[in-house]
């Protein structure tokens, strides 16, 4: 007899439902515990079997999930989109939630997504908050060339955001209204400011030991910038978790969904189960990359001839992924085609 017990978890901002059952079943307890540590801890220490949980992927199921994997045998998060188990269901309540993740945890079928360690969760959540900087100071140079715009004020687009130009153009706007002069410092001050603290948290990403030896590798490839290494590092985790570049390139949103079915294959637009991150990151490189990269300008070339500019920056991507993945899984120095050839 498997005397396991298998616990479900429905997780939400203030209270967690939670099923345990045994593996053929049975109900052994139901609850609501509050989402407090010493409210998880009471619950824990209540707990006489060895238990293994799975719970959904939430914005609150970090913590839950470093706070308890200390005490389960096995612990488990399952991917939100794949639980139809969930969705399709006619009763749909916290506890019924929480009773179907056990059930799909005793039945093994929990469709379960990789969980970072909780190191490269710190670094990542710093990598993400850089990037919402950069967005907010893109908004607030947007908001200077409005300011200027409502008014009437002509000015040169391309310097409008070099400090010297703008003091001198601040000093020129006699006909400009004060309350436009004050928040046009304002919003200079804000994007300046976001602009610093955005270069501080990337510098001190790129310092960290325990992800500093990959990115410089990664860097080593041509068209590779520290904002796509550092997000391949820390969004792709254990590269080792992908068995093939087609796994990668999936997951990075690289490539379109499929239907297949009664031997007719749909191919659709690009996929949005994907790493968004990843997806945005990889894109915005493949635009530039092909300026220093031969190989990739060859791949570009050679998809745009097919008329689509769209694919070729795709293909790029994807090209760019196949390189981080080798450099990465094999932790060597990337070596061009034409390089090796040269050197046989």
């Amino acid at each position: 007899m498997n005397s396991m017990h298998y616990i479900g978890f429905d997780i939400h901002k203030k209270v967690i439902s939670f099923c345990e059952k045994l593996m053929d079943g049975t109900i052994v307890e139901e609850g609501v515990i509050c989402a407090t540590r010493h409210s998880l801890n009471h619950w824990v220490g209540e707990r006489t079997t060895s238990w293994i949980g799975a719970m959904e992927a939430t914005l609150f199921t970090g913590w839950i999930y470093d706070h308890l994997l200390p005490y389960a045998e096995e612990l488990k998060v399952a991917h939100p989109e794949m639980l139809k188990a969930i969705t399709a269901s006619k009763k749909k309540n916290d506890a019924a939630d929480a009773a179907k993740i056990a059930d799909l945890l005793r039945c093994n079928l929990l469709p379960e997504c990789y969980m970072h360690p909780e190191e490269h969760r710190e670094l990542r959540r710093i990598l993400r908050y850089r990037n919402f900087l950069v967005r907010e100071a893109v908004k607030m140079k947007t908001k200077t060339a409005s300011l200027l715009m409502e008014v009437g004020a002509e000015y040169n687009k391309a310097k409008l955001h070099g400090a010297n130009y703008f003091q001198e153009l601040l000093g020129n706007l006699d006909y400009v209204p004060e309350s436009v002069l004050s928040l046009l410092q304002m919003t200079r001050s804000n994007m300046e400011c976001f602009q610093k603290m955005q270069k501080s948290l990337l510098g001190a990403l790129q310092r960290d030991p325990q992800i500093s030896g990959r990115v410089e590798l990664l860097m080593g490839i041509r068209g590779v910038g520290e904002v796509t290494a550092l997000t391949w590092v820390l969004e792709i985790g254990e590269v080792s978790r992908f068995n093939r570049i087609g796994q990668a390139v999936s997951y990075c949103g690289l490539c379109s969904a499929q239907k297949e079915s009664a031997g007719k294959q749909y191919r659709g637009p690009i996929s949005k189960k994907r790493n968004k991150h990843l997806q945005t990151v990889l894109i915005e490189a493949a635009k530039l990359a092909p300026r220093w990269n031969p190989q990739l300008a060859e791949v570009h070339e050679r998809e745009l001839a097919r008329g689509n500019r769209n694919r070729a920056t795709l293909a790029v991507a994807r090209k760019l992924v196949a390189y981080m993945m080798a450099v990465d899984k094999n932790q060597r120095e990337f070596v061009p085609k034409e390089t090796l050839a040269e050197a046989a």
